[in-house]
């Protein structure tokens, strides 16, 4: 038998394993067994034409030279009301870039008449569950020196602090986010205008900020970007399951999280050893392309991979309990742009199109073959997007825009 035979075999025999040990737990079984064999299914189909070597290989190459996630601003840290402190960078103007009082460096801002110039207006980045500021790669590369702005990570996620009021046991919850947002931008941009910018929790994240201080919204945000989010309703998200699966897994994922959060190091020794299984699972659910640049798919796994497991069993309560909708009006007198993948399985498009049912004035785009991670797979399509919104809203002059270049630079720019 050939190893490339024998590794679709394994993987087979691996998610059987795997499925069989959650057997024991009943209704469990079914459940992970559901995920486990659609991962499988995927990975079995790549080891028959890679073989294990190779792939081992790939990955340490891909690690090795895979400039993504590579770029950094000036570090800063917010103290979020439980004491957490938040990690953030900011990426600041480039003296030649601002025009027209569209940004300057806090530094050279030229006093006119005694008074200082206007702040520039500030784009605020906030990542999505089990990821990391650098999941704007791509368009932190695009608008570099460009604009000012924020990227930071969520509390328990990148290079934040583990959430203090989560290690004395107080469930986190999409409100709280909304309070750590509000600390980070109270510390990297105090004043001026903002753009919010969020992908999938770093969208509900925002609107919990609209829910808890609608004065700041109304007083200082210029422009709206969601990606990939929700509103509310993610209980009911059957993320391409059979009904009987996804019904399962509803009612034991919370409790099967909770049990593995509480055995961490074990599990996390069980998903070094069953990676290619876990890869096959973050493929399915971040993107849809067939033709996804293996780089960015690894820089994919690397991120999610570094969340501990513990995070992800804290975290995942909070989204079934969102719902943010009622805040959304909140943004009815700025620019908004909504947009989402049209086959993301873990925050459908039609979620996307709810939020423009309640803000019929924002750009809705959809973008064909594109899962979870949209921009990751399709950076030019959503940095162009953005691009457009934040000459709308007057963060950025179009001239500029056309001139500093895009996606298809260099990663590591």
């Amino acid at each position: 038998m050939s190893e490339s035979s024998a590794g679709a075999g394994d993987i087979v025999a691996a998610a059987a394993t795997t499925a069989a040990g959650w057997r024991r737990a009943g209704v469990a079984g079914a459940a992970i067994g559901v995920l486990a064999a659609g991962a499988a299914a995927g990975v079995a189909v790549e080891r028959l034409t890679v073989g294990r070597g190779m792939r081992k290989k790939a990955r340490l190459a891909l690690d090795a030279t895979g400039p993504y996630g590579s770029l950094r601003g000036t570090p800063g840290r917010a103290l979020a009301d439980d004491g957490t402190e938040l990690y953030y960078e900011v990426d600041e103007v480039e003296p030649a870039q601002a025009a027209d009082g569209a940004g300057s460096d806090g530094p050279r801002r030229r006093r006119l008449f005694g008074r200082k110039a206007p702040a520039p207006v500030t784009v605020v980045f906030s990542h999505g569950y089990c990821l990391g500021q650098d999941s704007w790669h791509f368009q932190r590369a695009a608008l570099r020196g460009l604009v000012r702005a924020v990227y930071w990570d969520q509390r328990s996620h990148g290079r934040s602090e583990r959430g203090r009021a989560q290690a004395d046991g107080v469930p986190v919850g999409i409100d709280q986010l909304g309070r750590d947002l509000k600390a980070v931008i109270d510390a990297a941009a105090p004043e001026g205008r903002i753009v919010l910018v969020g992908h999938s929790m770093g969208g509900m994240t925002m609107m919990a900020l609209a829910d808890q201080y609608p004065a700041l919204i109304r007083d200082r945000v210029a422009a709206v970007a969601f990606v990939g989010t929700s509103g509310g309703k993610l209980g009911e998200v059957n993320f391409g399951l059979p009904v009987a699966g996804v019904n399962a897994v509803r009612r034991v994922l919370p409790g099967v999280l909770r049990a593995l959060g509480s055995q961490a190091e074990l599990v996390e020794k069980g998903r070094r050893a069953t990676a290619d299984l876990f890869a096959g699972l973050i493929k399915r659910y971040s993107f849809s392309s067939r033709d996804v640049d293996p780089a960015v798919a690894r820089f994919a796994e690397r991120l999610i991979e570094s969340t501990p497991i513990d995070v992800v069993a804290e975290f995942y309560p909070a989204f079934t309990e969102h719902d943010k909708s009622g805040a959304l009006p909140a943004f009815r007198d700025v620019p908004v742009l909504i947009l989402a993948g049209e086959k993301d399985l873990v925050t459908p498009s039609s979620h996307s199109e709810a939020i423009a049912d309640v803000l019929p004035d924002a750009e809705l785009i959809l973008v064909p073959d594109a899962g979870h991670l949209v921009m990751l797979e399709h950076p030019e399509t959503v940095t162009d997007r953005l691009a457009d919104l934040l000459v709308r809203s007057g963060a950025v002059a179009a001239a500029n825009v056309g001139e500093h270049g895009s996606t298809a630079q260099q990663p590591g720019r």
